[in-house]
């Protein structure tokens, strides 16, 4: 079956992620394009260095060619907010990147993107899912991708340039260029080293690349960039006495990083400090939005200049349409994804390491000083974050007492209020936790963020030993 998350539709290859999935899919697609009318502007499909992901972008273009719709496909790996920039630069309804992410290397997927290059909300993809699981198989009359090419329905094409430009254009390039910052870049074997590399060798930097070669194993790890999985590039950093450190996730939506020192700056801080960067520094004026699970530092810095951080559900989607409705200056989630007013509705890790680099020119300040500096203006936040795999007898059960009879453990402390929006979350005085199930993978995660890394412990175990889970330190 089909299901789409919080981050597309992800599955285990040959288990449901094989080509009769993938085709009806393509199909359920199309005719939604025929029903509204915009199949005559075409569709665009790209892919990443998973297993598969070449083959299922021309099962797609397959399909596609065979309802009559001129079905563009990116000719190499490409990442997945270039795909997003090219349905936005081509005027296009929809548009696909096949991607897991960061999922492990048995995941593949894809993510349904619309009008603006942005994520496909909820309804559109429920209703899109349902329908390709109603279609059979003998519905399925592709056109080989080869034919396709001779008819001109699918045409091959290279983005690559426009998308780098815009970048080019939207960062200082020529404070970068003034500084000749040394830096090592981390694609985690995914998509972004050719993109990011570019701008930052046009931008005069001094890079140096790791673990770049095509290895659909990702180097047996997660191509997820988070403290866990970036040790290389952190000795690398030190080693050669770099400015900073940059990873990417598999599909380079997503970014990590390692500072001057070799410390690993989290996400939360990385979408704080550009904020802040943002208003201060560079005089933009505008509001903030976060998704529920990501730091509430945000709202400080929003309230320090008179703006406002609006809270979001998990799910870029989410980000995109509230930075819309309010204007709003920066989008941003603790998992690594953010995107910036006028760039594309959604999360660029390739645009945000561009911009990071920028503040570093701009300022003349080391990012360790710049972090410093930033907690010495807004306070300290620190941010735990666990989970656990469950099985559907283990989500029925939390599910049920958590969300539908509303029960929480007695905490150390006041609870000021509670939240329902997505999972449970509570809020204390000056800190809160969250307690909710993975759109992305079959985990269940329990954040916390409070001012001292003892008091976020003791109100994660308070929740889990609720639930009926054992912290990671008692296995």
């Amino acid at each position: 079956m089909i299901h789409f998350g919080t981050g597309g539709w992800r599955a285990i290859i040959g288990d449901d992620f094989i080509r009769v999935n993938i085709q009806r899919l393509a199909l359920a697609v199309a005719r939604r394009m025929k029903a509204e009318e915009c199949d005559g502007r075409g569709f665009v499909i790209g892919y990443d260095r998973r297993f598969l992901s070449r083959e299922a972008a021309e099962w797609v273009a397959e399909i596609m060619a065979s309802e009559g719709i001129h079905t563009r496909v990116i000719d190499r790996e490409a990442p997945t907010p270039l795909i997003m920039f090219t349905v936005k630069d081509y005027g296009l309804y929809y548009g696909m990147a096949v991607t897991a992410s960061h999922n492990p290397a048995l995941y593949n997927g894809i993510k349904l993107f619309t009008k603006g290059g942005r994520d496909a909300v909820e309804e559109v993809t429920n209703e899109i899912g349902d329908a390709a699981n109603a279609i059979k198989e003998e519905e399925l009359h592709p056109i080989p991708y080869a034919k396709g090419i001779e008819t001109g329905l699918i045409e091959e094409i290279n983005p690559q340039n426009a998308y780098l430009d815009s970048i080019i254009r939207a960062v200082n390039m020529d404070a970068i260029r003034s500084r000749g910052l040394r830096i090592i870049l981390d694609p985690m074997y995914g998509v972004s080293r050719t993109s990011l590399q570019t701008i930052l060798l046009t931008a005069r930097c001094d890079v140096d690349v790791i673990h770049e070669r095509h290895d659909t194993l990702f180097g047996g790890r997660l191509p997820a960039p988070n403290v866990d999985t970036l040790g290389a590039l952190r000795a690398s950093v030190q080693e050669n006495h770099a400015d900073i450190g940059i990873a990417t996730d598999g599909d380079a939506d997503r970014l990590g990083i390692i500072d001057d020192k070799g410390r690993f700056i989290h996400p939360n801080e990385i979408l704080v400090l550009l904020y802040d960067y943002l208003l201060r520094i560079k005089g933009w004026h505008g509001c903030a939005v976060r998704n529920l699970a990501t730091t509430h530092m945000l709202d400080k810095v929003a309230e320090a200049y008179g703006e406002k951080c609006y809270e979001v559900p998990v799910g870029f989607k989410y980000i995109s349409s509230a930075m819309e409705e309010h204007g709003a200056v920066i989008g941003g989630e603790s998992s690594g994804g953010l995107t910036v007013r006028g760039h594309i509705q959604g999360k660029d890790g390739i645009y945000a390491a561009a911009l990071l680099v920028e503040m570093l020119a701009v300022t003349g300040k080391k990012l360790s000083e710049l972090v410093e500096d930033l907690y010495k203006r807004y306070g300290h936040l620190v941010m735990l974050e666990f989970d656990w795999p469950f099985d559907q007898d283990m989500k029925d059960r939390l599910q049920q007492m958590l969300m539908v009879d509303k029960k929480l453990p007695e905490f150390s402390e006041e609870i000021t209020s509670v939240s329902y929006m997505d999972g449970v979350k509570v809020r204390f005085a000056d800190g809160w936790l969250i307690a909710r199930f993975s759109g992305t993978e079959p985990r269940l995660r329990i954040f916390c963020e409070m001012p001292s890394s003892a008091r976020a412990r003791a109100h994660v175990k308070t929740m889990a030993d609720f639930c009926g889970l054992k912290m990671k330190e008692e296995e």
